[in-house]
């Protein structure tokens, strides 16, 4: 749990990260249940705002460390397709990177329309594991890289899904953006080494990012889709 904790904090510290998180936020109305919360930073800042937010996750591990750093938000260990809620109940489901390793993403979203209220909102965002650009000497190397951590994942490629599992569960005004995070400094190199890079490759990205020689890009998904009545 440590190294996906320091590889949450790598991209949410990013101020691109900040900026698509304030999207997310946006007419998600006063209760809100963040699906796949990790370490609570969305429900500390929902929180912060005066709106009821409750976060689960799978990871009991996880639960605690968003209890410990945020302890104005409510968290639960819940799994995405049987959350601890009535129908109807929130105003806003939000599901930030978290729909590639659920099982059955398509229960998840229905999950989420049934505890919305007709007319609350349902935001997903993550990153499609095939779209990673990284600039390295060695591309064949690092195309291999990329794409066996993608196979090794449930769902790599849902976030390319995520505008028709909303249509398919009767959502509608269902819309899809693109924000790129991009990295030209060391704070990639825990997303490097999480992708499954060491030896030589890792350490030409060391050495890219001492020298100021660093890039990498995730493109992050966001779809959005408003609970019919």
């Amino acid at each position: 749990m440590s190294t996906l904790l320091t590889l949450l904090d790598a991209l949410d510290d990013r101020p691109q990260a900040g900026e698509l998180r304030e999207r997310t936020y946006q007419a998600l109305g006063d209760a809100v249940v963040d699906v796949g919360c990790g370490s609570g930073r969305a429900v500390g800042e929902l929180a912060a705002r005066g709106i009821r937010a409750l976060g689960v996750d799978a990871d009991p591990a996880m639960v605690e460390v968003a209890a410990g750093r945020w302890p104005a938000g409510e968290f639960r260990v819940a799994d995405a397709t049987a959350l601890p809620l009535d129908d109807g109940s929130v105003t806003g489901y939000r599901a930030d990177k978290v729909l590639h390793v659920v099982s059955e993403p398509g229960l998840a979203i229905a999950e989420g329309r049934r505890v919305l209220a007709p007319g609350g909102r349902a935001v997903l965002t993550g990153q499609d594991w095939d779209t990673v650009v990284i600039d390295s000497d060695d591309p064949v190397r690092t195309r291999s890289i990329v794409h066996t951590r993608a196979d090794g994942m449930p769902h790599p490629r849902i976030a390319r899904r995520y505008r028709n599992l909303l249509l398919d569960n009767g959502f509608t005004d269902v819309t899809v953006e693109v924000h790129t995070l991009v990295w030209t400094d060391a704070g990639a190199l825990p997303v490097l080494a999480n992708l499954g890079g060491d030896g030589a490759w890792l350490a030409e990205q060391d050495i890219r990012a001492r020298e100021d020689r660093l890039f990498v890009a995730v493109p992050m998904f966001l779809a959005a889709g408003t609970r019919a009545g």
